[in-house]
């Protein structure tokens, strides 16, 4: 049930100012406001001074720290916090652990719940970052912050910083093809920004109930001019403009064939996609007998089911090499939380086609006698019979 704004905010404050926190996330946005600061966090830290309140915030472009001593500096440091227009606040301390977000309407939404975790103890500088996005980042009250998708959120943003050059600066337009639900696409969003860079970010779902979920989504997080839904399949939807980062996550079958030959037709400088039900060359192995000597990986049919999907994602790295791309297939995620757990991970370089690697994938379609659904489309930019973007 809503509560008035400013008692929740009031409660926040006891909760910022007690010895007990052990950590506070704001981020976001109210509906038609925007704070001087795109996110804050606070937590306590022992230094050689005493103790201090440290306060990380970032405007976007560059993040700042200081250290406030307790008392009257503290105070004022909150308040300066308090005024700003956030649109959520998460709070833990040793005892107690609150999530307010603001509604369209100006009211708070709270959630109260005893402490999820032991406190840690207060410490310096050197303490190790477990998860490239806080798990007690505000995000995941929106999108769900279950320990399995935690894990699968930080796995992928370690194969998107994997794959960004550091010293990356600036516009950053990105596409998620076949973005679902798009609990990866907000990650990402959120996780590109904190490293500074001005993104631009479109989803596109074949589902038109799943674009207006996302939008909503977007509008509650304040993101909702910079992060954008489009209904369409891969293959069809209008993207502008023109993507740097193409992501495909989990896009079924030969919808990852679709995302990959649209960001090669795009001149994508990187792509990363994560495969799902590999059936099209299936079908074809099924279809034909294996050559000489390799019967045996065939003649079973849940070998030659894995051995299908083994093909399929070679035969599409080496088709990224030979249209100019550095290609590699990854494990971004322990087998362990899901068994698609491969990363098609591309960085275009403008070399390729003559190398020895594309003779090396004519061999291989010639020795088995398939047709990669990718090099039909990058053949035939139509596509015709191109399967909708669904997540696997």
């Amino acid at each position: 049930m809503p509560e008035p704004l400013d008692a929740a905010l009031t409660e926040v404050r006891a909760l910022l100012l007690d010895p007990a926190l052990t950590r506070a996330v704001a981020a976001g946005r109210r509906r038609g406001q925007r704070p001087s600061v795109v996110r804050a966090e606070l937590r306590p830290v022992a230094l050689k001074a005493g103790p201090r309140l440290q306060i990380a915030t970032s405007d976007g472009a560059r993040p700042y720290t200081r250290n406030v001593s307790p008392g009257a500096e503290a105070d004022a440091a909150v308040d300066a916090l308090l005024a700003e227009p956030f649109g959520n606040w998460h709070v833990e301390t040793a005892g107690a652990t609150l999530q307010l977000r603001v509604t369209k309407s100006g009211e708070a939404q709270v959630h109260r719940a005893a402490a999820s975790r032991p406190a840690a103890p207060a410490d310096g500088h050197d303490r190790a970052k477990e998860y490239l996005l806080d798990p007690g980042d505000p995000i995941f009250a929106e999108i769900g912050g279950n320990a399995a998708k935690r894990r699968q959120v930080d796995a992928f943003l370690r194969a998107l910083a994997a794959t960004l050059p550091d010293d990356l600066t600036g516009r950053l337009r990105v596409v998620d093809l076949g973005c679902g639900n798009a609990y990866l696409t907000f990650a990402a969003y959120r996780y590109l920004t904190a490293r500074g860079l001005d993104v631009e970010l479109v989803g596109v779902d074949v589902r038109e109930d799943q674009r207006q979920r996302n939008s909503e989504l977007a509008e509650r997080l304040g993101w909702a001019d910079r992060v954008t839904f489009v209904a369409g399949t891969i293959a069809d939807a209008v993207v502008e403009p023109t993507p740097d980062l193409v992501l495909a996550l989990h896009a079924c079958d030969t919808a990852t064939d679709e995302a990959l030959a649209r960001a090669v037709r795009w001149d994508a400088r990187w792509v990363l996609a994560a495969p799902c039900c590999h059936h099209d060359l299936a079908a074809q192995l099924r279809a034909r007998p294996a050559p000489a000597p390799y019967e045996l990986l065939t003649r079973q049919g849940i070998l030659r089911e894995r051995f299908a999907d083994v093909l399929t994602d070679a035969l599409r790295a080496g088709l990224l090499r030979s249209h100019g791309y550095r290609a590699e297939v990854v494990e971004f995620v322990d087998s362990r939380h899901t068994p698609r757990n491969l990363l098609i991970r591309a960085r275009r370089t403008g070399t390729g086609g003559g190398d020895p690697q594309a003779a090396e994938y004519r061999q291989l379609v010639d020795q088995w006698q398939v047709t990669p659904r990718l090099a039909t489309l990058l053949a035939d930019p139509t596509g015709d019979g191109v399967a909708d973007s669904v997540r696997g």
